[in-house]
């Protein structure tokens, strides 16, 4: 490979297990009741995802043999990020006020 394409790689794969480690983080430090307001799964489910999304993140690599556990790690911890975070914020802050 290039090492152009060598260093793009490099970042992308640190830059999903910080965001992977950045929603593991969130989904920890939220209250239990956040979740079942939110009508989500539980916090137990969102933390052990978010944790081994970060795992797969940190451990793989978008140029390895190991390619579908990335993926399947940057999707885990993208919906989280998309998805649930901000459901849980909008629940724990009382929704917008237009």
């Amino acid at each position: 490979m290039l090492p152009a394409a060598i260093w793009i790689l490099f970042v992308i794969k640190w830059v999903g297990a910080v965001a992977g480690l950045f929603g593991f983080l969130h989904a920890l430090t939220q209250r239990k009741d956040a979740y079942t307001a939110a009508d989500r799964k539980t916090k137990v489910f969102w933390s052990g995802v978010t944790g081994a999304a970060t795992a797969a993140l940190g451990l793989f690599s978008p140029a390895s043999g190991g390619f579908i556990f990335w993926v399947a790690g940057l999707v885990a911890a993208l919906v989280y990020l998309v998805d649930v975070r901000p459901k849980l914020n909008e629940v724990q802050k009382g929704g917008r006020n237009w």
